[in-house]
């Protein structure tokens, strides 16, 4: 089952927090001092904040699966749709464990598909990829735009 994935970059965590467990009617199921997610099944969605440094408004939109076939087939229908892939494998990113695959739309959206295996005590790596698909080193969030 694809669950759909929002990530916001956001400047007061704790007042977007108030605001996204009252709009959900619930609190966080992962909160860290930089970051929050709610794993909800009304919508199906992995809704994360995150307050690191970067520029307010959506950061990336995504589409998490169940498992590593999942996420073949989903590489493989964002390669057919031609634009450039960058896939990471057993990637640490916003508290997770995860094999993922990026793209940008058309319009520069960056799109992030992925498949998490296992918990982190750390946030991530600081990878950052941009249009086209292309890893940059940066210090500002392991799956930022």
């Amino acid at each position: 089952m694809k669950r759909l994935h929002v990530a916001l970059a956001v400047d007061d965590l704790e007042q977007s927090i108030r605001f996204y467990s009252t709009l959900f009617n619930s609190a966080p199921t992962t909160r860290k001092p930089d970051y929050a997610k709610w794993m909800l099944d009304d919508p199906k969605v992995n809704f994360s904040i995150a307050a690191r440094g970067g520029k307010a408004g959506v950061d990336h939109l995504g589409i998490q699966v169940d498992d590593d076939g999942e996420l073949g087939e989903m590489s493989q229908r964002l390669e057919q749709a031609g634009q450039p892939l960058f896939k990471q494998q057993e990637t640490t990113c916003c508290y997770a464990r995860s094999n993922k695959a990026w793209v940008h739309d058309p319009q520069g959206v960056p799109w992030e598909t992925f498949h998490t295996f296992d918990t982190s005590d750390v946030y991530g790596e600081d990878v950052r990829v941009t249009a086209p698909a292309t890893p940059v080193e940066t210090k500002q969030a392991c799956c930022s735009t």
